[in-house]
Formats: structure tokens, sequence, C-alpha cells
């Protein structure tokens, strides 16, 4: 179908994707009618990607489900409109036809759009086009008051806008997105670069993200794996529509496995634009080993339909509500483990530092790296605001996210969390800033001085004057 057909078979179900929304949007409303005056107002919502504990609600929620899907997509505008609730696994099954995909796509299916934009999303394509949020356009949000407002960059409700991102649902719950997508080509070929010093790493990555090329090759996905300080990749992805061989990592072979080499040349690979989009949801990265799921033995019976990031939440579930672990361990002899499920930024000068701390003091492997710059420079931001207040990085400067996913040995008599409080320090050190979708322990003061303070305060009162939602301290560390 070209592309004008296209573009008129989504006029109509534009059409009619708007008359499912708004049905999808009054059952919202009405649920929020339904929830008792001073009660708190929570999503009726069954999944999560959240990773820290949540006291139980036992209320009734905001019925979202019919805001569950792509609304429209407009392949000449490049622009979709989305339900909050989408995932990301239906937003990209909506957009691929058209050739298009959104300017960032978190890794695991299961993360929605209105997740990723009130709880910061990131992927490789973040050292060129920045995070989710900054792709919309504008959106519908549910405030804590119960109105319904249109957020936009520049209008009535700016500052919402600009303080939704890293909210967390304390503002807001989104009804509606408009994004922006990009155009993608078929395949994504790729190159495995290997360092064998950190140092060595984190200059080639800073000049990958100023160049957008390396060896005079074009760049338009860019991540990394630390498996020990004496060996680390970073990824490059070019995109292409020239027709080859492609690889498979849903099956048998693991791709954080593919990466590794010891020559000094790049190893090349090649993918599908999907395959590549979710390389790392067969295995939640390298989680899945946690599981048992990359025995060779095991694997091969292994259903492929569970071979998922959404199936590995209902084990993790599982382990929560049951303890699996910590008794496991208790069996052993051993002490509980600390959690440390964390992802952090920190200027891309003091990656290196960072990482050599992290292998020396926290025993987790493999790590990931992301790099990232905002796409609002400087000027855009305002020279005394930044632009995004609840997660302020500096505009025109390059950061890398380390991501890292795993559980410690706890040591008797030491203070609960040791190992994320030590984190916390050492990323405040760095300049860094670290995401709120896991275990907090900041004390109040430092946390309103790394997470929007008087701005969030002003937001709050202005948009949820009745807190009828939870403030982002008591969510994000006191786990209410």
């Amino acid at each position: 179908m070209s592309l004008l057909g296209k573009a008129g078979f989504a006029s109509a179900e534009r059409e009619s994707g708007f008359a499912a929304h708004r049905a999808g949007v009054d059952r919202l409303l009405a649920s929020y009618r339904a929830i008792p005056a001073g009660a708190s107002v929570r999503l009726a919502k069954k999944t999560s990607n959240l990773f820290r504990a949540r006291a139980k609600n036992t209320g009734p929620g905001l019925d979202v489900s019919g805001l569950t899907r792509v609304i429209s997509v407009d392949p000449v505008a490049k622009t979709a409109d989305v339900a909050g609730m989408t995932t990301y696994e239906d937003l990209v099954a909506a957009t691929l036809p058209y050739g298009l995909a959104p300017t960032v796509v978190p890794q695991l299916k299961t993360i929605t759009l209105g997740g990723a934009v009130t709880g910061l999303g990131i992927e490789s394509t973040s050292f060129r086009t920045g995070l989710p949020h900054e792709a919309v356009l504008e959106m519908d949000v549910l405030t804590g008051a119960g109105e319904i407002i249109t957020a936009t960059p520049d209008g009535e409700y700016s500052d919402l806008f600009r303080g939704f991102p890293n909210s967390y649902g304390t503002l807001g719950y989104t009804v509606r997105l408009k994004i922006e997508l990009e155009t993608v080509q078929p395949y994504v070929a790729l190159r495995h670069v290997r360092f064998h010093d950190l140092r060595e790493l984190e200059a080639t990555l800073a000049k990958i993200v100023d160049e957008k090329s390396y060896d005079g090759e074009q760049v338009d996905y860019l991540d990394g794996v630390v498996f020990t300080a004496d060996e680390s990749y970073l990824t490059l992805g070019r995109q292409t529509d020239e027709p080859g061989p492609v690889s498979d990592y849903t099956g048998m072979d693991i791709f954080y496995r593919s990466i590794q080499h010891d020559s000094r040349m790049p190893k090349r690979d090649r993918l599908t634009i999907h395959d590549y989009l979710w390389r790392w949801d067969t295995d939640w990265f390298w989680c899945s080993r946690a599981f048992g799921a990359q025995n060779p033995t095991v694997r091969r019976f292994w259903p492929k339909r569970y071979r998922r990031s959404s199936f590995y939440w209902k084990l993790i579930a599982l382990d929560h509500k049951y303890h699996v672990g910590d008794r496991l361990e208790a069996r052993k002899g051993n002490p509980p483990r600390e959690r440390v499920v964390q992802d952090i930024e920190v200027p891309v000068e003091r990656t290196a530092d960072f990482v050599e701390w992290f292998l020396r003091e926290i025993p987790i492997e493999p790590i990931w790296l992301c790099p990232l710059r905002l796409r609002y420079d400087a000027a855009t931001a305002g020279s005394t605001e930044r632009a995004w207040p609840l997660y302020p990085l500096e505009p025109d400067r390059t950061y890398v996210n380390v991501g890292f996913w795993s559980a410690v040995p706890t040591t008797p008599g030491a203070q609960e969390g040791a190992a994320n409080r030590a984190i916390e320090k050492t990323v405040t050190d760095f300049d860094g800033h670290k995401s709120l979708y896991s275990d907090a322990y900041y004390d109040k003061d430092e946390f309103a001085a790394l997470y929007g303070g008087s701005i969030y305060t002003e937001l709050k009162k202005r948009y949820d004057p009745d807190q009828r939602l939870l403030d982002l301290y008591s969510k994000a560390v006191q786990r209410k």
C-alpha cells in the first residue's frame, strides 16, 4: 500500500479509534467519582514495571481498561495519538507497518507510554533523540482534582507539561499523548566493539555521541555492556534497507552473549528492526539466568511464549510474595540478599569513575550503559530554568545511564539498604541522578534538592490541591 493509501486508511482508523477512546475516558471518570472523598486515588492496575515495594491498596482504583490502545497513526505528519496505558509492544506493532517507530522505545514490551513519560524511559536512540517525554507534543492528563486537561509545551498548563516527567503519577495520569515518530529502515546492522580499558570506552562513547559516527560509519543506535573492568563493549547500530540474513535471539541464542568476542576488530551482526527493538526483552537483558532460562537444557523446554519480560515479572511477584529467594539462601546458611535494581545517570566524563567504583564495591555483573543527551538545548530550556525540573539533567551535556539489576548479600548488623545507600551517595558525589522506579533511601531535604523541590510543591498545590494522589517522596522513598 502506498503512503497516501496508508494515510487514508489511517484517517478512517483515527475516527473509530477516538470513539473507542472517548468511551474509555468515560469509564475512567466514572471510576474516579466512585472513589470515596478523602481516599487516595490509584490505578486499578494488576501489573507494574516498578521494582520498589508498595503498600497494598484495598480501595477501588481508576479504571484504565479503556486506555490501552493506539488511537491513530498519522504516517504523513509522523505522529501518533496513543492512550496512556498502551504498551510499547502494541505501539510499535501499530507504527512499524508505516516504516515508523517512537523516537525512543524502552527495552521491555510491557512498559507503557504513559509510564515511560511520567517515570522516564531510555534506550539506544537517547544519545540523539533524548528521552520519551521529549517526543510528546501534547497530553491529556487526569489530575488529582479529577479534571482532564490538555498540557502542551507553551499553553496554559505548560508548567505541568514540564513537571510531569519523573512525577510517577503524583500529579496525575496520562489519558492520551500525541507523540512524534521517526522513520526507520527494515534492518539494523550492528557492530560490537570491544574495549579492555574503561577510560578508552568512555572517550570513544563521548566521541560517537558528538559525531554520530564511528570509523567512518553512521551510528543510529548506541549502548554498551560491561562484563568486567577489562571486558566491555559498545554496540553500534546503523539503519539499513539492504536485504540479507539476520540473526534470531528469541530461540536458543542469547543476545547479550552474542556481543562477546576476543578480536580487536568489531564483531558484526544484523537484526530486523522489530527484533532489534526487542532484543533485550527475550531474556530481560541477562536477568532470565536467575530463573534458569539460559541453561541450554531448561531453555530447550521453556515455551517461547514465556521467554519475555512480562512472564519474568510474574516470577518476581511470586518471589516477593513468598520470599522464595531468601528461604533458599537461609537453607544454605546465608543471610537474606539486598535487592540492587537501579538505573542511574552520571556525566559521561564520570562514567569510568562510577563503573570502577561499582565493580569494586558492588558484586554485580554485567552492567548496561546507555548514553543520552536532552533534545532541548540551553536556549530552549532558558538561562535560569532547566527544561524538566523533576529530573534536572543539564542541557548540552552528555550523560550515561548505568543499569544494574540483581541482589547482593547483606551484612549482619548493617543498615537497611546499605548497598543502595552507598550507590545513592556516590551518584550524587559524581553529579548524577538516580531513577525512582526502585528502592530509594534519601532523606526529605536531599530528595527535594534532587527532584524538583519548590517547583514540585507548587505543581502539587495547583493540580492536586486536596492531596488525592500520593506525593513523590511518599511514593518513591516511603513506599506508600
